[in-house]
């Protein structure tokens, strides 16, 4: 009963190690764009309404948040934050991270009216089939105050900025 098995397993041959698998199962290397870094996307109509907000009027809350070198370094550690913690860094991983900071800084630059110009997908079909449940939305929120903490940016301001986010949940919570 068991020579049978043995048989058919001291019967086959080991691949060439030379053999290109990835080639062989027609699996496509993507390539990164050579100016930004970034992974190629499907073309999408881009637009700021697809920031998900409305701007903040005047220029207050930008100054608050540090400009733009302030809310690039919140954007950029809150994603770095969301990475690291256990409890949603899994959304992460087969994300393109170049592209992720760049279009949040955007996001952020844009509503804090800091004189940017989102150029990322709108919310739901950035996050469609991500399967984001609300404790996953939560941990990221936790990120990002823990980034603007870091940041010394008021409470006030956090709050108001938060403000400004919340209703994109209905878009981006999919569970």
């Amino acid at each position: 009963m068991f020579l049978l098995p043995l048989a058919l397993l001291a019967m086959q041959e080991t691949p060439p190690p030379d053999i290109d698998w990835d080639k062989e199962f027609g699996v496509e290397e993507e390539v990164r764009d050579p100016e930004t870094g970034e992974l190629p996307v499907d073309p999408y109509e881009q637009s700021n309404a697809n920031a998900g907000a409305r701007q903040f009027s005047g220029t207050k809350m930008a100054e608050l948040f540090g400009g733009q070198d302030g809310i690039r370094r919140i954007a950029e550690r809150t994603v770095d934050l969301s990475r690291e913690d256990p409890r949603i860094a899994e959304i992460f991983v087969a994300h393109d991270m170049v592209r992720l900071k760049r279009t949040l800084f955007e996001q952020f630059c844009y509503i804090l009216n800091a004189g940017c110009d989102y150029t990322g997908r709108d919310m739901a079909k950035a996050h469609d089939g991500m399967g984001v449940e609300k404790r996953d939305l939560n941990a990221l929120v936790e990120n990002l105050q823990q980034a603007m903490r870091e940041e010394g940016i008021p409470f006030a301001a956090q709050n108001r900025f938060l403000a400004k986010l919340a209703p994109m949940s209905k878009d981006v919570v999919t569970r």
